[in-house]
């Protein structure tokens, strides 16, 4: 528990050396809004502290001249200097000419679903080489760890809402699940290579939400079909309750992506609320007793809040996936 709350005052201390890097100019008000959506927005760097980042590729395709153009976001200077016809304009890339192009740029939010995915990929893989090689002994390890989290999942969600055809939906559940909360847990690490806002991008909610509605309505059967199409009522009533049924069909995957967007970034906008209260009330730093005061409201707050994000982190990948449980096991369930 000592090490868990060490561990957080390191973290505010970042974030407010992160927030106090990007005060003001002299004579000019502090608005917390900015930084704040600044710090939870997507980015072609991670931010450490001053002028002090981790540049990342910029990968971008010229519509017009049919021409790439890559390089590492450092040579934008944090947008003071215009490379090849491009400039950076609020951490995005714009075309300075008002040329057309693609951006296949590696940002904070695409580096961290990489590398989230390559370490499910190594994570996994040693996870079932461990099942093989130890079968019928007791876990260990890294499989000791993720045992309980994959049993979890597969008994508490896949089985209970899919019966008998869990195991053909698992590897989904099981892959969204652990996507969702790892990533999660790396956004709350303030510093590389955490810090990035990745599910509260509503971007990747709808990819999520997608695959989500993709399975669902590919593997519905002839009786789901049926309750859309021809549903159970006079059939005066057939248009208004298709119409109401289609509706359905795009709403539940809607309310998916809407619900973990904004739980994320509301978790994110909460807690660098808090923080900012530190400059809010010591006038970026002119106020000592002020900042104290700030510090000392803010950081009991912000450590509640990172317990709670730990929670959250975790709860709504569940709720994902239980939800995607859910929509799946009604569109193949049989008819009673």
């Amino acid at each position: 528990m000592c090490r868990s709350f060490i561990a957080f005052f390191v973290s505010i201390l970042f974030i407010n050396i992160s927030f106090a890097a990007d005060a003001p100019a002299e004579g000019e008000p502090y608005n917390p809004s900015a930084d704040i959506m600044h710090h939870i927005a997507d980015a072609n760097e991670f931010h450490v502290f001053g002028d002090i980042s981790i540049p990342l590729p910029v990968i971008l395709y010229n519509q017009e001249s049919g021409d790439f153009d890559m390089f590492m976001s450092s040579k934008f200077e944090h947008g003071a200097k215009e490379v090849n016809g491009y400039v950076l304009d609020h951490g995005q890339v714009v075309s300075a000419s008002g040329h057309k192009f693609i951006d296949f740029s590696i940002t904070k939010n695409v580096f961290t679903m990489l590398f989230a995915s390559i370490l499910m990929f190594i994570l996994f893989v040693s996870i079932a080489k461990a099942y093989r090689e130890r079968e019928g002994k007791a876990p260990k390890g890294v499989q000791s760890f993720f045992e309980p989290l994959i049993l979890f999942v597969r008994d508490e969600i896949a089985v209970p809402n899919l019966g008998h055809r869990a195991d053909r939906f698992l590897p989904y559940l099981l892959t969204v699940f652990f996507f969702i909360w790892i990533v999660n847990m790396m956004g709350l690490i303030p510093i590389f290579p955490g810090s990035a806002n990745v599910t509260g991008n509503i971007a990747v909610t709808l990819v999520l939400a997608f695959f989500t509605m993709l399975i669902t309505n590919l593997s519905g059967n002839k009786y789901y079909w049926k309750h859309i199409f021809a549903p159970e009522v006079p059939f005066w009533l057939w248009p208004i309750m298709v119409i109401v049924e289609m509706i359905g069909v795009i709403a539940k995957p809607f309310a998916l992506m809407i619900r973990l967007f904004a739980n994320i970034t509301a978790g994110h906008i909460i807690i660098l609320s808090l923080v900012s209260l530190i400059f809010v009330f010591g006038e970026l730093g002119k106020n000592m007793g002020g900042a104290a005061l700030g510090a000392g409201i803010a950081i009991p707050f912000v450590l509640f809040m990172n317990l709670i994000e730990l929670l959250v982190a975790f709860l709504q990948a569940f709720i994902f996936t239980i939800l995607s449980a859910v929509f799946i096991g009604l569109a193949v369930e049989e008819a009673h």
